[in-house]
């Protein structure tokens, strides 16, 4: 277990029972990857609220079908529901959000920029500080973390493991608001994965995938030091 696991299991341990409101989770994207977010936030005991880009009957069918136990929603009501969000939709479509729609949340930076699916965008492609601060500069009163994007949706759900199982991968988070950086590094735990502190949300570079259809799983102390030789 690296050294920021150990520390998030010693800060659980310590601490006294979670507020309600620590076991809600929002998600903004209905698609594979969203839907399978809800699935595992929701066998790990979350109260899951999720939104697609129409209506939340348009949905409503494919979350009871592949999120059972989640609520289909509206964004807006999703935001209301819980202090961290996830934003699982194509890159491309981030911007079509309104810029102060996650005033004070944590948002979960889940999305990978692919051009064949995304297009040409020149502000992502050349964004020397990777794609998230690209998000949190159009989201700017959200605490933007990069996490929850290094596997696929496929391997998202096969991955997910007990605590302390010697098989159990590790999945990274970056962020500039610690206090956002340790909550989300707690979700990414009790969804079946062991934390990896990668610093500030500039290093969440080291955590975008490298285009394989197949993204490499790493253990936590493989995924510390691949973090910390591509970040230089």
């Amino acid at each position: 277990m690296s050294v920021a696991a150990h520390e998030l299991a010693e800060d659980a341990a310590s601490s006294v029972k979670h507020d309600v409101d620590d076991l809600r989770l929002g998600i903004v994207g209905a698609g594979k990857f969203g839907t399978t977010v809800a699935r595992a936030a929701i066998a790990a005991g979350y109260d899951v609220a999720i939104s697609g880009s129409g209506s939340a009957d348009d949905i409503a069918l494919t979350v009871e079908v592949l999120a059972p136990g989640a609520r289909a929603t509206t964004t807006a009501k999703v935001v209301r529901h819980a202090d961290i969000i996830v934003l699982a939709v194509p890159t491309h479509r981030f911007r079509e959000l309104p810029r102060d729609l996650f005033a004070g949340k944590i948002l979960i930076d889940a999305m990978n920029y692919w051009q064949p699916v995304d297009g040409d965008d020149p502000e992502l492609t050349t964004a020397p500080d990777g794609t998230s601060t690209v998000v949190q500069e159009h989201f700017p009163s959200a605490r933007v973390v990069k996490s929850l994007n290094q596997l696929g949706y496929h391997q998202l759900e096969e991955n997910r493991r007990p605590t302390r199982a010697p098989d159990r991968i590790a999945m990274g988070a970056a962020g500039d608001d610690r206090f956002a950086l340790k909550k989300v590094m707690r979700l990414l735990d009790r969804l079946g994965f062991d934390p990896v502190d990668a610093g500030p949300l500039k290093n969440g570079l080291a955590l975008e995938p490298d285009g394989s259809p197949i993204a490499a799983t790493y253990s936590a102390d493989e995924l510390s030091e691949l973090v910390t030789l591509r970040r230089g």
